[in-house]
């Protein structure tokens, strides 16, 4: 856990949020500025700064990481239609907060090119 990290503290329950899902290794959030109707965050509770931090050792986390939006995409009735995985990596990537996170995004039609 990283002392000044945003994400850290709101799986410390410092800083509210509006949980969807937790257990030993995810936490999962509705986004404070969706993007989409239906807009998660999934976040590992071990504090890895972006997806590119993580080893062979992570392997296990990373998976379950995946398996865990797949479920929870599908728990919000997003299967059906769609949805869209994002993982933003450093600052040219999007990324604003420095903790691995897994957007979910869906409810809507989703345009490509995103950016």
């Amino acid at each position: 856990m990283a002392d000044d990290c945003l994400f850290c503290k709101i799986i410390a329950g410092e800083i509210p949020s509006n949980k969807v899902y937790s257990d030993d290794d995810v936490y999962a959030f509705h986004d404070i500025n969706p993007a989409a109707p239906t807009h998660i965050l999934i976040i590992p509770k071990k504090h890895l700064t972006d997806v590119s931090a993580s080893d062979a050792n992570d392997q296990a986390l990373l998976g379950k990481l995946l398996l865990k939006a797949n479920q929870i995409a599908a728990e919000q009735g997003l299967s059906e239609d769609g949805f869209r995985y994002v993982i933003n990596t450093g600052s040219d990537g999007g990324q604003t907060v420095y903790h691995l996170h897994l957007h979910i995004l869906g409810g809507r039609a989703l345009n490509w090119p995103p950016g």
